[in-house]
């Protein structure tokens, strides 16, 4: 077991309750002692270490001035929150973070009442303060007593337009809650657009050290001796066009910009908005992400994501890929594309390298946008970069895209426009949990009149799908495939345009045949190696395209087989519904076809490894084997036991 930090102080703590006699002094070190144990604790599960790190002093100082959970504090997203689960109760487990029964990356309603409300989306937390104020207002249920509100988010998250509807609500509604911006500079990858440079403006130009924050904004919270002269320099900021004027004019009283690294600054702000506020305030915090731990301050995306690593050197304990992994292989094909053909181009939501697209953004930067976490203007503004005479990627994890869908439907299928998604993370995706899993893109796109919707069984079908979605200049067109590597197949020499709508016989056999949709194909051909044992040898086959159907070759399998089995990633109402649908209208299962389709379950699965994951969803190679078995009528008491377990 690695060395553990000495913690004398944060062994003290169990509760929030345990800070409120600390001095200045003792809270300086318990914010020492909690990036301490964050580092530690990181270093040996993996997971979001460099925002943690930059809100340690913030989240010490909100929780030893605000009566938390009384107070409810809202991390947006929720991958900066390790240091208060720490300071919650919580820092018994933290060594179980994103492990399978352990903690969640995220914050979880049912994990803690000092999680007032889960999040591992961006930009909802605005939102939800103003939801909590209000039912506050409004009486709520006694058993919710709720005192004040805290949303604490990022300068990434408020790029989305999401942000800025609460916000101007919560302006107009005027009701006493708090906004802390944490202003850091990074998202996942650094931030981008006219807000940011704004923000920018604002603590370079500004003399801050020398005024005093709460002079710079929320007048009214000062002693009245005092609010003259701050009036005056409130004015004077103003007038160097720079200051709190953009939330003041969404209603908000704006104090800042504070060092969010500063426990005597933050205390004393944090202590006087909390004891004069009546209405909205936003306290803009300047912080760095990977504070404190030079590895995380050195790196490009401030050691956001890491594996498990040596806290010393900083070297992350990964395994060598087998295999290209999925992002890289679209990005590279998309490159080599885009070589060709001077209108492909990408979006994406600010997600430059979990997509891929910055290989196309080193060869040609002009020809890739990254119009920040913005899902849905992204999605519209490919829909006229294809209205235009572009052929726009946009890249955008599953989960992510569920954030665009309205426009999707309205703003790219209703006209047809030929936008191609390619949709990153579809399927269970691990220790993220149920939050990142794209679990429902077949079926939310499937219903879609004029998609063409494409899964890969492997990396080197990816690179002939990412060629076809090219090619496909008639309407709107999709890709989805898995996070991590691939299986380790041969790659193509070049791309090869698909013939839309055509699946592919991998095993003919009889009896019973497997129809496979996306990467469960490696698993399908071991169930059916698995059945072979057993004397039962099943045609497998990948469709390929979940839309359009192949639907020759659906029929053929229904009528030359007794019975027929689907198995896809994605959740009811995807692949497989549509085969039973068609086949329905077709009398298959009048002439006595045994139908069954294997998808995700009716459930949320929690975070565990990918291979638990599909386990618990009944996805791997023994579940499709037993099912196969059941189709056909044969029990099989071992593998209904090997289910029962998983």
């Amino acid at each position: 077991m690695p060395d553990r930090p000495e913690t004398p102080l944060l062994d003290r703590i169990q509760s929030p309750a345990d800070m409120k006699a600390l001095s200045l002094r003792e809270l300086r070190q318990l914010a020492d002692e909690v990036r301490a144990e964050t580092i530690s604790a990181v270093s040996e599960t993996g997971g979001h270490l460099g925002a943690g790190l930059g809100v340690v002093e913030l989240t010490v100082a909100l929780h030893a001035v605000f009566d938390t959970p009384r107070d409810k504090l809202i991390w947006d997203v929720g991958h900066q929150a390790y240091p208060h689960k720490i300071l919650t109760g919580r820092r018994d487990r933290i060594r179980t973070l994103r492990q399978k029964n352990g903690l969640s990356g995220f914050t979880k309603r049912a994990e803690s009442p000092y999680d007032p409300f889960g999040a591992a989306h961006s930009s909802t937390s605005i939102s939800a303060a103003l939801g909590f104020a209000c039912a506050r207002d409004l009486g709520g249920a006694p058993e919710h007593g709720i005192g004040d509100t805290v949303a604490v988010i990022g300068d990434g998250s408020m790029s989305a337009g999401m942000a800025f509807e609460a916000m101007n609500n919560a302006g107009h509604l005027k009701k006493r809650m708090f906004v802390i911006l944490n202003d850091n500079e990074m998202s996942i990858a650094p931030p981008v657009g006219a807000l940011s440079n704004y923000l920018t403006r604002l603590y370079e130009t500004e003399p801050f050290q020398e005024l005093k924050a709460a002079a710079k904004g929320a007048v009214s919270l000062l002693p009245p001796p005092f609010q003259e002269g701050a009036r005056r320099a409130k004015e004077v900021l103003k007038s160097m066009t720079v200051g709190g004027t953009l939330f003041e004019e969404l209603g908000f009283s704006y104090i800042g910009p504070l060092d969010g690294h500063d426990i005597d600054q933050l205390m004393g702000v944090l202590g006087t908005v909390h004891e004069r506020a009546t209405g909205p305030v936003l306290i803009h915090v300047i912080t760095k992400k990977g504070k404190g731990y030079p590895h995380a301050e050195r790196a490009n995306d401030r050691g956001h994501a890491t594996a498990k690593f040596d806290v010393v050197t900083g070297k992350q304990q990964k395994a060598k890929p087998n295999a290209p992994s999925y992002t890289s292989v679209f990005g590279k094909t998309l490159t080599q594309l885009a070589e060709k053909d001077s209108r492909i181009c990408a979006v994406t939501a600010a997600m430059p390298d979990g997509t891929g697209v910055n290989y196309l953004a080193d060869r040609f930067p002009s020809r890739v946008f990254d119009v920040g976490i913005a899902e849905q203007h992204g999605v519209t503004f490919s829909a006229a970069l294809a209205a235009g005479g572009m052929r726009p990627f946009c890249a955008i994890y599953s989960t992510f895209l569920q954030r665009g869908y309205d426009q999707v439907v309205h703003d790219v299928a209703i006209q047809r426009l030929p936008v191609r998604f390619m949709i990153d993370r579809a399927g269970l995706v691990g220790a993220d949990g149920a939050t990142h899993a794209g679990s429902f893109d077949l079926a939310y796109l499937g219903n879609l009149p004029g998609f063409t919707i494409m899964a890969p069984a492997d990396e080197a079908e990816l690179v002939h799908m990412v060629a076809t979605a090219a090619a496909i200049d008639d309407g709107p067109s999709a890709v989805r495939y898995p996070r991590g590597e691939g299986v380790g197949t041969e790659m193509p020499e070049a791309p090869q345009v698909l013939e839309i709508g055509k699946g592919r016989i991998m095993q003919q056999g009889s009896r019973i045949a497997l129809l496979s949709l996306g990467t469960r194909l490696s698993e399908t051909m071991l169930a059916a190696e698995r059945l072979a044992g057993r004397g039962i040898t099943p045609t497998v086959a990948d469709a390929r395209f979940a839309k359009p159907l192949d639907e020759a070759l659906i029929l053929s399998l229904a009528a030359d087989h007794e019975a027929l089995i689907t198995i896809e990633e994605g959740a009811i109402g995807g692949f497989g519904s549509h085969v039973a649908q068609f086949l329905a209208e077709h009398g298959a299962f009048d002439a006595g076809l045994r139908f069954r389709s294997m998808v995700l379950p009716d459930t949320f699965i929690d975070h565990a490894s990918p291979k638990d994951m599909y386990a618990t969803a009944g996805l791997n190679a023994e579940q499709i084997e037993a099912k196969a078995l059941s189709a056909l009528g044969i029990a099989d008491l071992g593998a209904k036991r090997a289910t029962d377990r998983a």
